[in-house]
């Protein structure tokens, strides 16, 4: 069983960092409509009040929350000395995302 949880939170650690690989070149480009006018950038501040963008939003917080949940996770494993605690430190890092997903999407 402790293997079996292991492999999803390391797929979870990997899907979470293709979804942040693939933002941050969308994030730079909107970053650089700043540069090109005040009404580029108004332009593009309306577009993101979009439906499908605040939940895209949202998709990559908790993208971000699972990334450095699993990511301590991993740390701890290599890090610190191997215990039989690994299904709790999965459990927790899955908590962890969990709750950062539901306190951006009640601030939205």
């Amino acid at each position: 069983m402790k293997a079996e949880s292991s492999y999803w939170v390391a797929m979870v650690h990997r899907a979470s960092g293709i979804a942040l690989v693939l933002f941050l070149p969308l994030h730079f480009w909107a970053l650089a409509r700043a540069l090109e006018g005040e009404t580029r950038l108004d332009a593009f501040l309306a577009w993101t009040q979009q439906p499908l963008v605040k939940a895209s939003e949202w998709v990559i917080v908790v993208a971000l929350a699972a990334h450095l949940a699993c990511g301590l996770r991993v740390l701890g494993i290599e890090l610190l000395p191997w215990s039989g605690r690994q299904k709790t430190l999965a459990a927790g890092a899955a908590g962890a995302t969990v709750a950062v997903g539901l306190a951006f999407a009640l601030a939205l």
